[in-house]
């Protein structure tokens, strides 16, 4: 693991605060399922991101591939931006707190 990967790991480990038994969980839910940007199909592109970090949660850091590692930068990045648009008021059972949930990022923990 190089310096960069070490970084990318950190910063992964600190964005996602779901266990990927709860996301797993979490991503059979219809309030899963409900929000997100559907390119054309079925599912949102945050639901499917929910399903690699899952993947990536059980999988041993030695056996992490460029890929995994290009998938958690974006995973970062992607809770980092949302996390500043968070809305006013309750945001238990708001769309944005669900979206963030589908990139393994519960803002209620």
């Amino acid at each position: 693991m190089t310096g960069g990967e070490r970084d990318v790991a950190a910063e992964f480990g600190e964005a996602v605060n779901m266990t990927a038994k709860e996301l797993e969980h979490w991503l059979t839910t219809e309030e899963s399922r409900s929000v997100g940007q559907k390119d054309g199909g079925g599912e949102s592109t945050g639901h499917a991101s929910g399903r690699r970090i899952v993947e990536l949660l059980r999988k041993r850091k030695s056996s992490w591939t460029e890929q995994d590692y290009e998938h958690m930068s974006k995973v970062v990045g992607y809770v980092h931006r949302h996390l500043a648009q968070r809305p006013s008021g309750d945001v238990r059972d708001s769309r944005w707190r669900y979206s963030l949930m589908n990139w393994g990022h519960d803002p209620l923990k």
